[in-house]
């Protein structure tokens, strides 16, 4: 497990210990909404001006809010094992200091997919229908799975498409990330910020002493920068695209001569 896959687990653990913890008090809260009303007998109307009154519409409000609490908490466990659930799921992230390494992996079977696809709807082409069976048995396929690909007329057109576009893109990730890890990390004092392209955080960040002003925030979230808790700083996750608005970004700070 790198680095990028221990904080993935830790961040699922969490995730998983709110959604307990959202659990127990939804629990928690609907046993107290029935203990609100134990001593009341199911269908038991109010009697409006009798000394029960008070106590009874004190109870039902008691009962009421605790159920209410309940529902709320189990909706948030719901979320929490959701999101808990989908971490890891989202593909391979540039985050990940294995991501090329994964990629060049995901890359060899899709380009073993179309070679393997090609050479089907090649044989096919070329074989006599009684052959047919023969020729893709020797490809690799048992007889039952020659059957089903004889029978759909191989692979469609558009599968083909599918798969060299997908080959196009993660070959394009690649070179932008292996573009991106082989720069070196920047660190710049600007007018009133410290701006940084660090490649290994893979962030673009800027700082600032305090909290930036209404239209330095204006400028930050327009550049699709967010406010990190963690760094306590504005982050981007770094591509081409990040670099380019940070640069654009420095350019404006700079013109509204921030004090140092």
């Amino acid at each position: 497990m790198n680095s990028y896959e221990a904080k993935q687990a830790a961040r699922r653990d969490r995730l998983e210990q709110r959604a307990s913890a959202a659990a127990e008090a939804s629990n928690a809260a609907y046993d107290a909404s029935r203990r609100a009303t134990a001593g009341i007998e199911m269908g038991q109307p109010i009697l409006v001006g009798h000394h029960s009154e008070r106590r009874h519409r004190a109870a039902l409000e008691r009962s009421d809010n605790a159920m209410r609490r309940s529902c709320q908490e189990q909706e948030k466990a719901k979320h929490y094992a959701q999101k808990a659930a989908a971490v890891g799921t989202g593909g391979i992230s540039s985050d990940d200091p294995d991501a090329v390494k994964k990629l060049r992996e995901q890359l060899a079977e899709l380009e073993a997919l179309q070679e393997r696809m090609k050479g089907v709807n090649a044989a096919l082409r070329k074989a006599a229908p009684e052959k047919q069976t023969a020729a893709l048995i020797a490809l690799g396929f048992n007889e039952a799975t020659a059957a089903q690909v004889i029978q759909v007329g191989g692979y469609p057109k558009y599968r083909l498409t599918n798969n060299r576009a997908n080959i196009r893109r993660i070959s394009q990730r690649i070179a932008q990330l292996e573009a991106t890890r082989a720069r070196e990390s920047v660190k710049i004092e600007g007018s009133g910020y410290r701006y940084q392209e660090d490649t290994e955080e893979n962030r673009v960040i800027f700082e600032f002493d305090g909290k930036p002003c209404d239209r330095v925030r204006d400028l930050l979230r327009g550049s699709a920068f967010k406010w990190s808790p963690s760094r306590m700083a504005w982050v981007r996750k770094m591509t081409p695209a990040a670099i380019y608005a940070g640069r654009e970004l420095r350019a404006a700070l700079e013109a509204l001569a921030l004090p140092r």
